[in-house]
């Protein structure tokens, strides 16, 4: 087997468990979820409204108020959680402003 046939053999056994892990894992409906922004930790967002963490698990700090986390529909503006400067701040259906 040539090195060109072994790269293309693993990239499309890549693709198919990640099409097969992804289809074990049921999505959340949409209508129970919503976006709340400035609420999760570094590396643990699921995607940003801008900036540098333009997706899933980038953030580099706790708190980002561009980035977010999709949590159960009602519980966003509820959440809260203490900044590094000791203060606390509520997640927000929108990105953070300042």
């Amino acid at each position: 087997m040539t090195a060109s046939l072994k790269t293309t053999s693993l990239v499309v056994a890549g693709a198919l468990a990640s099409a097969i892990a992804l289809a074990g894992h049921p999505a959340q409906a949409a209508d129970d979820m919503e976006k709340c922004f400035g609420i999760a930790k570094a590396g643990q967002n699921d995607c940003a409204a801008e900036g540098s963490n333009s997706c899933a698990g980038t953030s580099k700090v706790d708190f980002d108020p561009h980035g977010w986390k999709l949590v159960k529909k009602g519980t966003c503006t509820t959440t809260t959680v203490t900044l590094p400067d000791g203060t606390s701040r509520n997640g927000a259906l929108e990105a953070i402003k300042g």
